[in-house]
């Protein structure tokens, strides 16, 4: 991949299905300062940015953050950081799998629930399937689609920031002051910005990584956080905060609708379809292939190495597709988010510092990461515990249940 597919994978990543499951959620929680949410959401990820893309560089592998962890001699918080990380990736297919139901439901013209949740069920099955046989998009196929989500959002927003005025932006409804909504609202949705990690499984594959690859991180994820704030200001101009917060689960989908008629739900909705079900299946496709790498180095199960005739790690990819189903049927956008961004603020906290020690230039820059990414699972955590305690006891019992297994698991493995 040269660096226009590059980038086209790092957007696409991101955009796949963040900006269409977390606006309404991040304006309710920072008001008029959401579009700061996501600024402040971006400069953390553009940090943990630069310790990935360094770190791949460093140690010159594909693999992500179990490698970066391995590599360093510290394989018992590579094996545990790795079943957080497929854990929040199952979160975060669950996530795109609900937003596409949601939006399709609305296309279809039909809201009665039923149908989101099927159709969430439906697609996940379906790209598993696909999976199976071993079919992927090509660069070319995700270059074309990303270019034309993003040309999509821009003109919807830019539509709307024609009519733009600060009054606009004002919700009433807010829960918390202008700065906790602000540190909560960036916490809460920063799944939004977790994609761009995907390409460090696929360093192998960049044409010139060593150039490529920090070039189309740090770009890709400065575009992000621009196309962020502008979808964020143009279409609270479009139909006013409140909208978007009491339909939050296809609020993109109604500003079209409010700007250009039928025409833009349709448009609107139809981009979302086809954005979270590409979101859904690189993200399947990239976990199972994970787990199998982190299965051969003996720190999950073997039975999720196994392969079928086609080389694809059928065990691995069928049980993400049914953990992320489940999730996707019976959980609700808000709680799938904030367990996903809690994850991941966690992992990337611990890269930031992975990065920090390891590497040589922006030792201060990682750390100051490290203690973001913290501060911001922090103020995930304390909004979760608030608002439904029983998600954040839940997640925390079900990560130290799966952390507790795997060491007895492997444990035994070893003194067999």
């Amino acid at each position: 991949m040269g660096f226009n597919a590059t980038w086209s994978m790092a957007v696409g990543g991101m955009v796949g299905g963040g900006i269409f499951a977390t606006l309404g959620l991040v304006i309710q929680l920072a008001g008029e300062y959401a579009w700061v949410a996501y600024l402040i959401g971006g400069i953390a990820a553009l940090i943990t940015g630069i310790s990935y893309e360094s770190l791949a560089r460093h140690f010159d592998e594909s693999g992500g953050a179990f490698i970066f962890l391995r590599e360093v001699d510290d394989k018992k918080l590579a094996g545990n950081v790795s079943w957080l990380l497929i854990l929040s990736y199952v979160l975060t297919i669950s996530v795109y799998a609900f937003t596409f139901g949601h939006y399709l439901e609305y296309l279809l013209g039909i809201e009665n629930g039923f149908v989101a949740r099927f159709a969430a069920a439906f697609i996940i099955i379906v790209l598993t399937g696909i999976n199976l046989r071993g079919v992927s998009s090509s660069a070319i196929l995700e270059i074309v689609s990303v270019w034309i989500k993003v040309l999509i959002l821009l003109g919807l927003s830019l539509a709307g920031l024609m009519h733009f005025s600060p009054d606009i932006l004002t919700y009433e409804d807010v829960e918390y002051s202008p700065i906790a909504g602000i540190a909560i609202g960036a916490a809460v949705v920063f799944m939004a910005y977790e994609g761009f990690q995907l390409l460090a499984y696929d360093y192998d594959d960049i044409k010139n990584p060593k150039k490529t690859l920090p070039l189309a991180i740090i770009t890709a994820i400065l575009s992000v956080i621009g196309i962020y704030i502008l979808i964020t200001l143009g279409t609270t101009a479009i139909t006013g905060p409140g909208v978007i917060v009491e339909h939050k689960e296809i609020a993109l989908a109604k500003a079209g609708e409010q700007l250009w008629g039928t025409t833009g739900l349709v448009v609107m909705s139809v981009a979302a379809v086809l954005s979270t079900a590409s979101a859904i299946n690189s993200t399947l496709f990239a976990t199972a292939r994970l787990s199998k790498l982190v299965a051969d180095d003996k720190e999950l199960p073997s039975y999720l190495a196994k392969e079928n005739d086609r080389g694809v790690p059928s065990h691995a990819l069928l049980l993400l597709g049914a953990a992320a189903l489940i999730l996707a049927v019976l959980g609700n956008l808000g709680v799938l988010v904030e367990g996903a961004s809690l994850l991941f603020l966690i992992v990337f906290g611990v890269v930031n510092g992975l990065a920090a020690m390891n590497t040589n230039k922006f030792k201060c820059l990682k750390w100051a990461g490290c203690a973001f990414c913290g501060g911001l699972a922090l103020f995930n955590a304390y909004y979760i515990a608030v608002e439904h305690w029983w998600v954040l006891a839940v997640l925390f019992l079900f990560s130290a249940m799966i952390l507790i297994l795997r060491n007895m698991y492997f444990n035994h493995e070893n003194q067999s």
